[in-house]
């Protein structure tokens, strides 16, 4: 069980030795591009602490704008030099010093309804500017799941081979970053990869978290969109640093998920019997869901190191102690792709 956040942060970005091979393979500077969201700053960490198991020496910069308390300084104190900068400002963009190595977070999914011209600027826009930017880097850059359609539950999910077919503007402008990649992969002969992300959980935030809180708190479970997919932070974590062994141009695309698909009734029925309280539910499962399948990233990284049971039974413990939580649910009940 973690007691405090700092624990929890020591455990997400405690690399794995395979973490660490990747790392003392790697040549030159880091830079991590949208380092001040949920999973930017042990992400950083992670690959800073690989840098030092493995003996290398290099610079790891955190771009963000910081608008979260204390997380600049937090970072520094983790040996990760942080600069401070809207990519959205193409001056401010043309000032940062030039890496041979990024790792591109930044995206807006969260308030895209009603910010519709905003969140195109962010999650397609943006993509395209850096690539000019930046056209000698070698890239792993987040998407999302949400580029592929509702599937049928039984199916397993879409591979990385699937027509994309994403529902509603976030995914369709998530769409739109894959497609600036592709181009200016092609362009430039810039190598990338394309982590898709397909639920990510860690306390704090995750769709086992919110699943968790309505049960608690006795609030009625959506079912509708009745299945799903989630990964241990660290785990997702441990699988993008090793992406950068599998960059390639076009671009190498990878889902990085868990290997169930796991339905959301049944884990609200875990956690009532981990409270032992009732649960209540709402709504009937479909046919289908967004899932993914992660056949090819287990083949590639190995499977998850963390079991659905044990993050449902940590998140149960921190949520019975009032654990900080980041107060940003994932809507994973939306099934028109409005967020």
């Amino acid at each position: 069980m973690f007691q405090n956040i700092d624990q929890l942060e020591e455990h997400l970005s405690r690399p794995t030795a395979e973490v660490v091979e990747t790392m003392a393979r790697l040549e030159g500077d880091l830079a991590v591009r949208g380092v001040g969201g949920k999973i930017g700053p042990t992400l950083a960490r992670r690959a800073r602490r690989a840098d030092e198991a493995a003996g290398i020496k290099r610079r790891i910069l955190g771009v963000a704008r910081f608008s979260t308390p204390g997380l600049r300084q937090r970072l520094e104190s983790w040996g990760i030099e942080t600069v401070a900068c809207d990519l959205l400002d193409q001056t401010a963009l043309a000032a940062l010093p030039d890496v041979p190595n990024l790792l591109y977070l930044p995206a807006q999914k969260f308030g895209t309804t009603g910010q519709e011209a905003r969140t195109w600027a962010m999650n397609t826009y943006l993509a395209g500017v850096v690539c000019e930017r930046f056209p000698s880097s070698r890239i792993v850059a987040y998407s999302t799941g949400n580029v592929y359609p509702l599937t049928p539950v039984a199916s397993g999910g879409p591979t990385e081979t699937t027509l994309l077919a994403p529902v509603g503007e976030y995914g369709m402008s998530a769409l739109g970053r894959e497609r600036m990649f592709a181009f200016f992969s092609e362009r430039f002969g810039m190598p990338v990869a394309i982590v898709r992300l397909n639920y990510a959980v860690e306390m704090r935030y995750g769709v086992l978290v919110d699943i968790g809180q309505k049960v608690l708190t006795g609030l009625p479970v959506d079912v509708t969109m009745g299945h799903f997919n989630v990964i241990w932070q660290g785990d997702s974590n441990a699988m993008t640093l090793r992406c950068f062994d599998q960059v390639a141009t076009p671009p190498w695309p990878i889902n990085v998920t868990g290997t169930d698909t796991l339905s959301i009734r049944h884990t609200a029925e875990q956690f009532a019997r981990r409270f032992g309280c009732d649960v209540k539910f709402t709504g009937t499962e479909a046919a289908d869901a967004l899932l993914s399948n992660a056949e090819l990233a287990a083949a590639t990284f190995g499977p998850p190191t963390v079991s659905v049971e044990q993050m449902i039974d940590w998140i149960a413990d921190w949520l019975e102690r009032d654990g900080e939580t980041l107060n940003k649910p994932t809507h994973f009940q939306s099934r028109d792709g409005k967020f």
